[in-house]
């Protein structure tokens, strides 16, 4: 049930590994500790907006007028009654629904504070609820993310977790990425000790079409630093998740 993401961005190009598949016979296999260490994100991923001031985008009329199409592409009329401001509506929801996109996270993590009286032991937040939209079918996923890290003297205010999984979690996404986004932001800004995330969340792209499997459930969990290499304290945190799981 609880897998380390695989590697999303790797390290090496096509071509070098099927250069190292092919004389992998004459090698000695990799330690399962380097095969299961992911490789890292590129930080412009997740530290800046995903979306500049001044890049290109098309008018808020052009972006209407595209709903207006969609419209008749299923067959309905647009200049109905109650369809008739529909195009309006949803472009307002989707500047909602992807705020992310012109959101920073290195910002909401960026104040800090020290009045932890030597606290050295794991900050646990588990159930923030959050709700995504698959970049696959554009269609919501949502569920509970539970996040925990280890501070080195300082910590950041518990509602910046929060913050910064609606941050992303307000983008196109696929769950796996969403994932392996709020550890590495947390890794990069904070730099604590270690860093533990598990999401799992229903997504609807399975469960109102396709296969139609209403409550299956997909978890995920992306795990840096001491939670990465002891055993223990992930064990320790997988427990403290499903204690809440009653």
């Amino acid at each position: 049930m609880d897998a380390l993401i695989k590697s999303l961005r790797p390290n090496q190009p096509a071509d070098a590994k099927s250069a190292d598949s092919k004389s992998s016979d004459s090698k000695a296999p990799a330690s399962k500790t380097a095969e299961a260490r992911p490789a890292a994100l590129d930080p412009s991923e997740f530290l800046a907006a995903a979306v500049s001031a001044d890049q290109p985008r098309p008018s808020r009329a052009e972006a209407e007028q595209a709903v207006h199409v969609l419209l008749n592409y299923i067959g309905e009329n647009p200049e109905r009654e109650g369809l008739v401001d529909t195009p309006r509506r949803v472009v307002e929801a989707f500047d909602e629904l992807y705020q992310g996109y012109h959101q920073c996270p290195a910002e909401v993590l960026d104040r800090t504070f020290g009045e932890t009286a030597g606290y050295d032991d794991f900050v646990l937040i588990r159930d923030i609820e959050f709700t995504s939209q698959c970049e696959h079918h554009m269609m919501p996923f949502y569920g509970k993310a539970h996040i925990a890290y280890t501070p080195v003297e300082r910590v950041v205010g518990l509602s910046k977790l929060a913050r910064l999984t609606d941050i992303f979690a307000r983008r196109l996404q696929t769950q796996e990425h969403l994932t392996a986004q709020i550890a590495a932001a947390i890794d990069e800004v904070l730099k604590p000790r270690g860093v533990a995330v598990m999401i799992e969340a229903e997504h609807t792209c399975m469960s109102v079409r396709g296969v139609a499997k209403h409550g299956a459930l997909t978890f995920t969990s992306r795990f840096t630093g001491m939670f990465r290499d002891n055993p223990a304290e992930q064990a320790r945190f997988l427990s403290m998740v499903r204690g809440s799981q009653r």
